[in-house]
Parts: C-alpha cells; sequence; structure tokens
C-alpha cells in the first residue's frame, strides 16, 4: 500500500494532517473512561486515505461549501470489532469534522470515514469485495500502527461476481420499490410524516443497491449523506438526482436525512405537501439513474462470465 502524499499540495497536506490528529482525539476521548479489558486495549491499527484525495482526481473550488469539493474519504481499522460502534466511539467525530468545515472552515472539503476492524476488512478482501479490493490498490496509508499487512485481495471469478451482483440487485432494488409504493400510498392520504420516512427508506435502499451491485459492499447505516457520497463515488451520474445549486434543494434533501429518526420520535417534524412531493419526484430520479448504472454493471459482469 502506498505511504507517500507528495501528489497533494502543500495546503491539502495540512489539511489531511489536521483530520488525522482530530480522529486520535476524538477517539481517544471516547475511549477515556473505559473500564472493560477490551476496551482499554483498544487502539487504532491504520487509517487509510482512499477515493479521489488518494488517486489524484479530486476538485476543490475555493469558496465553494456544496457539491463543488471532493470529499476526504478515510478508512479507519480498528483491532476490535465492537469498537466499530458509531453511536458509541465515532458519532463525536462526524459532529467535529461537520463543524470544523461548515462552520470554523478550519477544514476546506468535507470529510467522510467507515470504520471496521482488520478482521473484517481482511474477511472482505479475501471474499473479493472490490469496495476493500479497490482501497488496498489504490489507498494511501496514513498510520499504520506496525506493519501487519492486509490480507492478499482475491477477486471473485467472473461467474461468482456475476451471480452475486444479479441477487443483490433483484433484492434491494425490489425493496427500495416496495418502500416507494408505500410513500404513495401515504402521500395521497395525506400522511406526510410517514411519507418521509418511506422515502428516506426508499433513497437508502437503492444506494445500497447501487453498492453493493458495483462494489459488493454497503455501510448499513441510515445516513443519507454518507450513502450518497459513497455511491457518487461508484458513479458521478448520481449526482444529478439531488440538485446543490440552491439551498431550498439542499434542505429539502437535509429534511429527508433527518425523516428517519425525527418524523418518528418528534411530534412538531414538519413536512409540507410541496416539499415532500419534490423529494418524492428526485426519488424516482434517483431510481431510474440507479437502475442504469446497476444493468450496465449487470450486462458487463454477465458478459465477462460467459
Amino acid at each position: 500500500m502506498k505511504t507517500g502524499l507528495d501528489h497533494l499540495p502543500p495546503q491539502k497536506k495540512q489539511e489531511i494532517d489536521r483530520i488525522l490528529r482530530l480522529v486520535f482525539e476524538e477517539f481517544e476521548d471516547a475511549l477515556s473512561l473505559a473500564r472493560h479489558e477490551w476496551k482499554t486495549a483498544g487502539k487504532i491499527l491504520k487509517v487509510i486515505l482512499y477515493g479521489s484525495h488518494a488517486r489524484g482526481d479530486w476538485s476543490y473550488e475555493p469558496g465553494s461549501r456544496v457539491g463543488k469539493n471532493s470529499d476526504w474519504d478515510l478508512l479507519i481499522i480498528v483491532n476490535d470489532e465492537r469498537l466499530t460502534d458509531y453511536m458509541a466511539y465515532w458519532s463525536n467525530l462526524a459532529k467535529r469534522f461537520r463543524v470544523e468545515f461548515e462552520h470554523t472552515h478550519r477544514l476546506l472539503s468535507p470529510v467522510q470515514f467507515i470504520v471496521h476492524s482488520l478482521d473484517e476488512v481482511n474477511d472482505a478482501l479475501s471474499h473479493g469485495r472490490y469496495f476493500f479490493i479497490d482501497i488496498a490498490r489504490d489507498g494511501v496509508a496514513l498510520y499504520e500502527a506496525d506493519e501487519t499487512p492486509l490480507a492478499e485481495p482475491r477477486p471473485k471469478s467472473p461467474t461468482e461476481a456475476s451471480s452475486a451482483a444479479r441477487d443483490y440487485f433483484e433484492t434491494w432494488f425490489t425493496k427500495a420499490t416496495e418502500f416507494f409504493d408505500t410513500y404513495r400510498f401515504s402521500e395521497e392520504r395525506g400522511r406526510y410524516d410517514n411519507g418521509a420516512i418511506q422515502l428516506h427508506q426508499c433513497v437508502e435502499r437503492l444506494y445500497q443497491t447501487v453498492l453493493l451491485v458495483c462494489t459488493f459492499y454497503t455501510p448499513y447505516i441510515h445516513d443519507l449523506v454518507k450513502l450518497r457520497g459513497q455511491a457518487e463515488l461508484v458513479d458521478a451520474r448520481l449526482q444529478a438526482a439531488w440538485p446543490r445549486q440552491n439551498s431550498t434543494d439542499v434542505d429539502a434533501f437535509e429534511k429527508l436525512q433527518e425523516a428517519y429518526v425525527k418524523a418518528r420520535y418528534i411530534k412538531d417534524f414538519d413536512i409540507g405537501a410541496e416539499q415532500l412531493a419534490w423529494l418524492g419526484e428526485r426519488t424516482e430520479v434517483l431510481m431510474d439513474l440507479a437502475r442504469s448504472v446497476c444493468e450496465e454493471r449487470l450486462a458487463a459482469l454477465e458478459a465477462a462470465a460467459s
């Protein structure tokens, strides 16, 4: 795995240095009151930069805060699977990154990260999950606790890949359409809160479908921003589903993001018929794009297997 950052300009190097410091600060803080032996022994084994900043094809437009700047993408590898619990150990880091990008502007680009144990990563490599194979090939190790290498990737055979991708598509895309049907049912009856929940679940499943079909991996989370970011790394055409040129559109997507929790538990969650309808229209656009991306991928895999 690569370790150098010579392809980054000085400003980017300073930014990634700060990001790395925040990772360790927040992880140490999350474990500061640990008493269980497995927690006190918890540590970060590797931090790997992947995606456009690792490859060298990132985009950055000074002064632009939405949609123009490539994310920093990190894989954080820990020594115990229990330490991957997002709410227990990593939610504060996500908040810190968001504050430093959106409010204090100490970070010039958004930061997305995923956390897995070393066993999980090695298992994914041994089962040919493209997402992790790409990271092992193109990623840059920002930190390594020791010289323990990742497992040797074992790509799936063409037949295995085609069969697995087809199964993922048929299962997950079907789930997405079922949620969209329920959204329509709720919308027609003026149950806008429930309609928002169903749309959230539909969008979540659509992004997970793309990720599973194209990379054999998806983070099982409800965070649409993270899922969108991961899926758009796979195919940039998906960006067209959600306009980001004005605050009204951005706010609407944020409302959808919030719906999974707030529409369930907060009495005053407010979403109107017009905003819900717009979200429904954009979700239909995403559904068409996701279907096209997946069908192209499936055709390529089936051709390779024949």
